[in-house]
């Protein structure tokens, strides 16, 4: 705050680091704790090498738990306009709630730029079941429509099959490309492996219900990101729709990717990195406090 009688250059700087002394220390606000989600979550593990890249970040701390206990402790949060830093994503049900926020911007690249999800098949799935692999294979949809479905669940406490069904059932026009040439089967078995994220499972559910009206017998398999990569190369599950990348999946992809058939983007415009609410003055991860 400056003085505004304030005349002598010993008046101004008292008066800057008056304002200084006002400023909030976000690290020790935060404990210099990053609230994330589930342990082997890519968004986890890059989240830890951020740590350890940002000198700044030297003695932070990331708390893992879960998804949803996340959310609640951003609500809490939010409601009381506390300062938190937690580990977000798009697409993800919490843009459409809470409006007021935004990425910290990441000058090292650690969370990589725009990610696209991108639909896995193991080996020998065209030739063994090749209507369910072209289904998969046409699959594409918006980040939109896939934060409908986690905004509606998650508002209505209705599971995210019922309304991945219902949305199906509602956007005939959206899912009628997935199943051109595709030709109904019997009973057919499919596993689609996949994480436990909200966004992951509104995929994987569209996906079942459109095999479902095409005969398919379809199970969802909910695994971590490790095992989900090495279940679709080592053809324990048929195929994955949850691989997110350049950057977030990278190192498990690297390691597989000659285990297994990449049929390209099936969203665009995926993101993460740290969040925090807009009343938070800072707009980079190089602005939090070294501890």
């Amino acid at each position: 705050m400056l003085l505004a009688a304030c005349g002598t250059n010993e008046a101004k700087e008292e008066s800057n680091t008056e304002g200084k002394s006002d400023e909030t220390n976000y690290g020790e606000a935060v404990d210099y704790t990053i609230t994330g989600i589930e342990p082997g979550a890519g968004i986890t593990v890059t989240t830890e090498k951020a740590i350890e890249e940002y000198d700044n970040l030297s003695g932070w701390e990331l708390e893992q738990s879960s998804t949803a206990a996340m959310v609640t402790e951003l609500e809490e949060a939010i409601s009381s306009e506390s300062p938190i830093v937690v580990t977000g994503w798009n697409p993800h049900w919490m843009f459409a709630k809470f409006a007021n926020l935004k990425y910290l911007e990441d000058p090292k690249g650690i969370y990589g730029d725009v990610e696209i999800i991108k639909s896995l098949a193991r080996k020998g799935l065209k030739e063994d079941k090749p209507n369910a692999y072209k289904l998969i294979d046409q699959f594409e949809w918006s980040v939109e429509d896939m934060e409908g479905i986690m905004y509606e669940a998650s508002e209505s406490g209705k599971e995210v099959a019922d309304v991945a069904k219902q949305w199906v059932e509602d956007n005939p026009d959206k899912t009628k490309p997935w199943t051109e040439g595709v030709e109904d089967v019997d009973g057919v078995e499919i596993e689609l492996v996949s994480t436990p994220w909200d966004s992951e499972r509104a995929s994987a559910n569209v996906v079942a219900e459109v095999l479902r009206q095409k005969g398919f017998h379809v199970t969802i398999t909910p695994v971590d990101v490790a095992v989900m990569f090495e279940a679709v190369a080592n053809g324990d599950g048929d195929a994955t729709l949850a691989a997110w990348l350049p950057a977030t999946h990278k190192d498990f992809y690297e390691k597989f990717k000659d285990d297994f058939v990449d049929l390209g983007a099936n969203l665009e415009g995926a993101k993460i990195g740290l969040v925090v609410p807009d009343y938070m003055d800072i707009d980079s991860i190089e602005d939090l406090p070294a501890k």
